[in-house]
């Protein structure tokens, strides 16, 4: 355990692993400011899932394109409520399993099974990328998709290499505070009470800005960003703060888009302006 934060103010905006993130920070000194942005929920009509689950099981797909995690995780829950889960899995193993990025390969670790072939980057450019290297004729392919992202993308390349995408959204982001918190979160930053932000999903990215946009604050949001150290996981939830204007000042090393190495380099780069 370390002291190298102490005295920083750093705003955490993460939800479902928020008490992880917390005692990292602290764990270093950090004085953090929990403002848990966006709530994780099923998708709130299963019957589409279901169906697409039936499919699934009756007659696997030839590929399954993983772009989360939690989409895996939150697949295998519709499918455990309706006693699909053992051969959901048995039909996971007959099917090429595609990720995108260490989340949904540490999901399928927890169930014994493995990616058979990895994005080049996590983004769905990587997944692309990927793709273009085997012959997707006449192949069903399977599409977690995510909330925020329809990924037509995605899907128009898969019809554009003779595909047929099958694409199911397992669960969706609801509020977690209410916008006032948000806004006081904003008026710190603004103000220069607050050292940094460590986003870890697009999404946090979006309800700022939602918020800001709603309330007449986008100009003090981005004051704010001029004034913290903007820490962000991995590339798409940088992308998504470079759209709105902010400038990242600390993402983790290429294929470490982890919590404990954006920690790791946060640290570093609070430590260097302290120096500096």
């Amino acid at each position: 355990m370390t002291e190298e934060l102490s005295g920083r103010r750093i705003v955490v905006p993460e939800t479902r692993e928020l008490g992880q993130l917390l005692r990292m920070l602290e764990e270093r000194g950090a004085d953090t400011v929990p403002c848990p942005m966006i709530a994780i929920r099923d998708a709130p009509d299963a019957v589409p899932i279901h169906a697409w689950l039936r499919r699934f099981v009756r007659e696997p797909c030839d590929d399954l394109i993983l772009m989360t995690g939690e989409g895996l995780r939150r697949l295998l829950g519709f499918a455990r409520r309706i006693d699909l889960e053992s051969t959901s899995i048995d039909a996971l193993r007959l099917t090429r399993k595609i990720t995108r990025g260490p989340k949904p390969v540490r999901a399928l670790r927890e169930i014994g099974l493995a990616t058979d072939v990895p994005a080049d980057e996590p983004t769905t450019e990587g997944v692309i990328a990927v793709l273009k290297r085997h012959n997707l004729t006449g192949r069903r392919v399977g599409v977690q998709l995510y909330p925020g992202n329809a990924n037509e993308r995605l899907l128009k390349f898969l019809e554009g290499a003779g595909a047929e995408a099958d694409p199911v959204l397992p669960y969706v982001y609801t509020p977690e505070v209410d916008d006032a918190r948000v806004i006081a979160v904003i008026s710190e930053m603004a103000a220069g009470q607050v050292d940094a932000i460590a986003f870890t999903s697009a999404s946090q990215v979006r309800r700022f800005r939602d918020v800001a946009r709603a309330s007449g604050r986008e100009a003090e949001l981005r004051q704010g960003f001029e004034r913290v150290v903007v820490a962000a996981v991995g590339p798409i939830v940088a992308a998504e703060l470079e759209a709105m204007g902010a400038q990242v000042n600390v993402t983790p090393p290429e294929n470490t888009f982890f919590m404990k190495p954006l920690v790791r380099e946060l640290a570093a780069a609070l430590t260097r302006v302290r120096k500096g």
